[in-house]
């Protein structure tokens, strides 16, 4: 159902089933997915990709032009995956020429007032709660959770399966699976909980610790700690997953405890 008080475009293209509430703005080349709901005073920006069983809340603005100088006019977009769900004021920007989108994967929930920039690339199942922006060029893996006003710097990378502590400043990339708080942000254990919700085994979360105990807690760099996790861990998926995260960060990685 389309409200005849909503502004759709003719030149946009709407799914079957979808609901755009009184009030809401739908520009040409906009894309909306079977079953979406868009709440009233919501805007969709040429660009836009919405995906399948979304909820799009009133006041989020999808689409808009980058806050980057040197965006040209380049054509890009925003993609979103399906069943996710964005609240009310989220904002999100089309990429620019370093990606051509800005995108954000399935099942996700962006709270009240979350800012996501250019260039952003998010996974599926990722949580960013109410008050997080992410400065452009952010990458981050499914199922990590940033709680409340976290701000990511530009280029950072946040692992999967990662919980960032509210209030926190991103500055370093984050590994997969930890716990990061305090400031400057610090390791602060695995995500065991998280991890052991999601069907991990107890003997995978104890990989996963033992990993972090070389890396963190046993070696005074991460130099070492690396070595030291080479020479006496068997290889394994997580295992070389987690060394293949710390070895291409450009950023280098958050600190351990002190």
């Amino acid at each position: 159902m389309i409200s005849k008080l909503a502004h759709v475009s003719p030149n946009a293209t709407i799914g079957e089933g979808v609901v755009i509430e009184p009030f809401s703005t739908i520009y040409e080349d906009v894309k909306i997915g079977a079953r979406t709901k868009i709440h009233s005073n919501v805007s969709l920006y040429p660009g836009t990709i919405i995906g399948e069983d979304c909820e799009i809340f009133p006041g989020a603005v999808i689409g808009v032009v980058p806050q980057d100088l040197k965006f040209d006019g380049e054509y890009t977009t925003v993609e979103i995956g399906n069943n996710t769900i964005i609240r009310e004021c989220v904002t999100i920007h089309r990429g620019t020429k370093d990606k051509l989108k800005t995108a954000i994967g399935n099942n996700c929930l962006l709270m009240t007032y979350v800012h996501v920039a250019h260039d952003c690339i998010i996974g599926n199942n990722v949580i960013l709660a109410s008050y997080t922006g992410l400065s452009g060029h952010v990458t981050i893996d499914d199922f990590a959770i940033l709680e409340g006003k976290v701000a990511a710097q530009q280029f950072v990378h946040i692992g999967a399966h990662a919980f960032v502590g509210g209030a926190s400043l991103i500055r370093k990339d984050v590994p997969p699976f930890v716990k990061a708080a305090r400031e400057p942000l610090t390791f602060a254990g695995v995500n065991s909980v998280g991890l052991r919700r999601r069907g991990f085994t107890d003997e995978k979360v104890r990989e996963i610790e033992d990993f972090y105990r070389i890396l963190y807690v046993q070696n005074n760099n991460v130099s070492n700690g690396i070595k030291a996790i080479k020479e006496s861990m068997p290889a394994s998926s997580t295992r070389d997953m987690i060394l293949s995260f710390i070895e291409e960060s450009d950023k280098g990685i958050i600190r351990g405890m002190i």
